[in-house]
């Protein structure tokens, strides 16, 4: 929603700007210009990338326009269902957990956080090493290499739709170039004809300028940055569960653990030690 906001802010500042200096708002409207410009824009990056990357900057847009899900209840959430899963494993044996690690749809544990069984990757992750942790046949320096090794792998991946989108920012105002050259072409067609036709395709050919340095850098170019900022906040969700079941293999009691991942997380969404105890305490 903060993305629209801002979209919208942009474009009435602009626009109501340019009507105020007496500027002609159809001038503006310009179609052909506007399919030169983002069909160009498109078909380049369509040749710059694989089919998986094309997918992956499609399916960000609902997330980006709905908002980041990564807020401090999302984190509350996750380092309560770490506790009460390794509380379970202290209490009863690791091997306890295991059914809720088969079986997650059904378990009655991690039932209890809905949005944390809607993240697919960070689900992935963390049953994943519970397998590995209930089976028992890693030490504990080996599965921290190999989930550091995973979250970079993780992270590079999730930070290319943003590189894509932000290399078509750069582009669009060469696209926008493009545009005014054939516009000036067209011009200087007709340059036998009224001064008043000319300057108007000479207008044309500059409009189209302002589109590709103006989506560039007031769209595209921030779409992108909004991308990068989810894909780090989504490999922040990450190194909380790693950090934290490094805890626990390193011998700390959950009620520590839980608080070496709490330590690792940005101070905006950061709980106190007291209200993440207290949120703990009435989930169970």
């Amino acid at each position: 929603m903060l993305i629209l906001v801002g979209f919208l802010v942009v474009v009435i500042s602009v626009v109501t700007g340019y009507a105020l200096h007496g500027g002609d708002l159809m001038m503006l409207w310009q179609p052909l210009e506007v399919l030169i410009i983002f069909g160009a824009a498109f078909g380049a990056f369509l040749i710059a990338n694989p089919m998986k990357i094309v997918k992956s900057v499609f399916g960000f847009m609902p997330t980006l326009l709905k908002g980041s899900p990564y807020n401090k209840g999302m984190y509350m959430d996750l380092l309560a269902l770490l506790y009460e899963l390794f509380y379970k494993a202290q209490r009863e044996g690791l091997l306890a957990i295991e059914g809720d690690i088969d079986d997650p749809e059904n378990s009655e544990l991690f039932n209890r956080y809905p949005r944390i069984k809607k993240e697919k990757h960070a689900m992935e992750f963390l049953l994943d090493y519970l397998r590995l942790m209930v089976g028992g046949s890693m030490n504990p320096h080996e599965l921290e290499a190999l989930m550091e090794q995973e979250l970079e792998a993780l992270h590079d991946e999730e930070e290319q739709p943003a590189h894509a989108v932000n290399r078509v920012a750069d582009a669009l105002p060469g696209f926008g170039i493009i545009a005014a050259i054939l516009g000036i072409i067209i011009a200087m067609g007709e340059i036998d004809g009224p001064v008043e036709v000319i300057g108007g395709l000479v207008a044309v050919a500059l409009i189209g300028t302002f589109l590709g340095i103006f989506a560039g850098y007031s769209f595209v170019g921030p779409l992108a940055t909004a991308m990068e900022h989810q894909a780090r906040e989504k490999a922040k969700f990450l190194e909380i569960i790693k950090v934290t079941i490094v805890a626990i293999l390193n011998g700390y009691k959950p009620v520590l653990a839980v608080e070496f991942g709490r330590k690792v997380m940005y101070e905006s969404e950061r709980p106190s030690f007291q209200e993440l105890e207290d949120f703990v305490k009435s989930r169970k």
